[in-house]
């Protein structure tokens, strides 16, 4: 069987996930999503659950996505203007559906209504839910993130915009600050980081 038909069983806390193959997988440990100690799988041909980080296959994207990590240089950005208002319907604009899904789940366990769209046109029709939050890529199947800017400050202006992106230049940062955004976080992330974030602006903003 060729590396890239296996599939595996992954086990997340109380959360199983089943028949995912190995290219989805090696993309979730290159992104930090599944990180070392913290998930098991199961495969035709093992004993029984095992770290996935101790398979012959999968150890090397780990080691991969440490160097990636230890390569990195440029500072965390995170939003610099803290939202003083109640967070509770979220909007991820994102063409990743993995990232989508496990995002959307991560904060509705969390007791957030989250909702996604993987172009700019659902995005844009989303908009009429006029979400507290908006999560949104810049690079997008049907045009640049930044183009959906002034359609949120036109049809939803009460909204905070978010950028999630793996492309953002001081430039296109600095850019997206004089358009309205409140904020900037690099990909890779962990949901589990995003849920940190909210949590940290629910404090300040109570403050």
């Amino acid at each position: 069987m060729a590396i890239q038909d296996l599939k595996y069983d992954i086990r997340r806390g109380a959360d199983t996930y089943s028949a995912v193959y190995h290219p989805r997988l090696k993309a979730w440990i290159l992104k930090g999503i599944i990180k070392r100690e913290e998930a098991l799988v199961w495969r035709s041909g093992l004993s029984g659950w095992r770290r996935p980080e101790e398979l012959k296959e999968l150890k090397p994207y780990f080691e991969k996505r440490q160097k990636e990590q230890l390569r990195r240089t440029k500072v965390e950005k995170v939003p610099s203007r803290v939202p003083q208002k109640e967070i509770q319907n979220i909007l991820i604009i994102d063409d990743e559906e993995d990232l989508c899904w496990l995002l959307s789940s991560a904060l509705s366990s969390e007791g957030y209504n989250a909702v996604t769209a993987n172009t700019l046109e659902h995005g844009i029709a989303l908009l009429k839910e006029h979400p507290d939050l908006i999560f949104l890529d810049l690079k997008l199947p049907d045009g640049d993130g930044m183009d959906i800017l002034p359609i949120i400050e036109k049809q939803s202006p009460e909204s905070l915009v978010v950028v999630i992106s793996a492309y953002g230049s001081e430039e296109r940062i600095a850019d997206a600050s004089d358009k309205g955004v409140h904020g900037f976080i690099d990909k890779p992330f962990t949901e589990e980081k995003i849920v940190h974030i909210l949590k940290k602006w629910s404090v300040d903003a109570d403050r």
